[in-house]
């Protein structure tokens, strides 16, 4: 007599197994230069190899049964599989659609989103060729303006009335407050605007653990007793360790020279986003080092693209080559107001904030120099822990200080809500 719950187990059995199999054996397969450089993977492949001899075990018995099943038990058995292999066809079908159909908007979100990422390049690298991924990179891309910083379109002087809503934002509040926080909804995802009133008060923190490692935002903050802090420039990232040690080309701090480095993680635009003696935001291309001081920069780091200068924006072609994700940037009003922009992104890092939507913010808010920071994982608005719990629910997830925390929801490769190390960070000072 047929065990009918035997066979039932075993069909399940079947249908959990094989979509996942052969989803991960398709990933290994495609990819099997990445794979084999990580040790973990070992194991990976070892247990799929073993789900796979599960799974052949499982359909061997599952046909021999069905051979002595009922009429009654194979017409069902036959609906059940008919339901499954015509789901399992269509996601499969609607995936290929995406990626190779005729609209292009997943594919160049895939491309763009995944090569501007440390470590995630390979996403699509698994499905499309160098040249179909240069091809997309060299369309969306961000051209930016051709000129050097006028610094005397910053004039530092506060205007009597609001040229509109958003102006007005920014400047009404009480004259002694060192900062305003505007929250914004980017995309569905939340977002924070700093408006610092003393552009004086933003200086350029460095890892003390320079050459080695990186350190969180929020020890930064807490080493130089920071009433706000944000994450800066990019940093040095060889084999992704993601130590965040070396910062990326020329960082200048308190008038001296940090870093002096021709390298960077990948080409990203921009050049030297940096500060005066004066206090006025500069963005400069083809600049060295030496020249940045002989020019009283006093803090700078090297990122980029650039977002707005001299009052003219960057134009961004398609999504600029950076899809969407967690997002910082920095710019300056003509009143010498200096803002600091965090964009998050969700749990699965799907989301966030591309180049066109950091330049619309920023000339929203009358930015006439603003740059892109690092963004991903590194993206972080600090405050101290009082203020953080209190004015912005944060959960102080982060126990890498006691005294201060993050106020936007940064989310790492696994899902994970943290921040990571990095370099250095503009911190506003007492």
């Amino acid at each position: 007599m047929i065990n009918k719950k035997k066979i039932s187990y075993r069909l399940i059995m079947l249908c959990l197994l094989f979509l996942p199999i052969t989803s991960l054996l398709v990933l290994i397969g495609s990819h099997t230069n990445y794979l084999v450089k990580k040790p973990i993977y070992y194991s990976l492949i070892v247990f799929l190899i073993i789900l796979l001899i599960l799974l052949i075990i499982n359909l061997i018995i599952f046909i021999k049964n069905r051979k002595a099943s009922t009429k009654k038990l194979k017409i069902g058995i036959k609906i059940l599989l008919i339901i499954f292999y015509s789901i399992y066809i269509l996601g499969v079908s609607t995936f290929a659609f995406l990626l190779y159909g005729p609209y292009d908007k997943f594919r160049t979100w895939l491309i763009t989103t995944a090569m501007q990422t440390m470590n995630h390049q390979y996403y699509c690298k698994w499905f499309y060729s160098d040249e179909e991924i240069k091809k997309v990179m060299d369309y969306n891309t961000v051209i930016e303006v051709d000129e050097n910083t006028d610094t005397s379109l910053v004039t530092k002087k506060r205007a009597t009335e609001f040229r509109d809503e958003y102006d007005k934002e920014i400047l009404d509040v009480d004259i002694d407050l060192p900062y305003k926080i505007i929250k914004l909804d980017v995309n569905g995802c939340e977002g924070y605007l700093a408006a610092i009133y003393d552009p004086s008060k933003v200086k350029l923190a460095v890892t003390s653990k320079l050459g080695y490692s990186g350190e969180y935002v929020t020890t930064m903050a807490e080493d130089n007793n920071a009433l706000l802090a944000i994450n800066a420039g990019g940093f040095y990232d060889p084999n992704y360790s993601s130590s965040g040690g070396m910062p990326t080309s020329i960082t200048i701090s308190n008038g001296k020279i940090v870093t002096n480095n021709t390298y960077s993680s990948y080409n990203q635009g921009g050049g030297i986003i940096g500060f005066t003696e004066d206090d006025v935001l500069v963005l400069l291309k083809n600049t060295t080092a030496q020249e940045a001081i002989n020019m009283g920069i006093r803090d700078a780091v090297s990122w980029g693209p650039f977002l707005i200068v001299n009052g003219k924006p960057s134009f961004v072609r398609g999504n600029g080559g950076w899809g969407y994700a967690a997002r910082s940037a920095i710019g300056q009003r003509e009143d010498g107001i200096v803002l600091l922009l965090v964009i998050s992104s969700n749990k699965i890092r799907t989301k966030g904030a591309d180049m066109v939507d950091l330049v619309e913010i920023m000339q929203r808010y009358w930015a006439v120099n603003a740059a892109n920071l690092d963004g991903g994982t590194s993206s972080v608005m600090v405050l101290p822990k009082d203020v953080a719990q209190n004015e912005y629910d944060s959960p102080c997830s982060d126990n890498k200080s006691e005294q201060y925390c993050w106020i936007n929801t940064p989310y790492d490769s696994t899902g994970a809500m943290q921040t990571r190390p990095i370099a250095d960070a503009w911190v506003v000072v007492k």
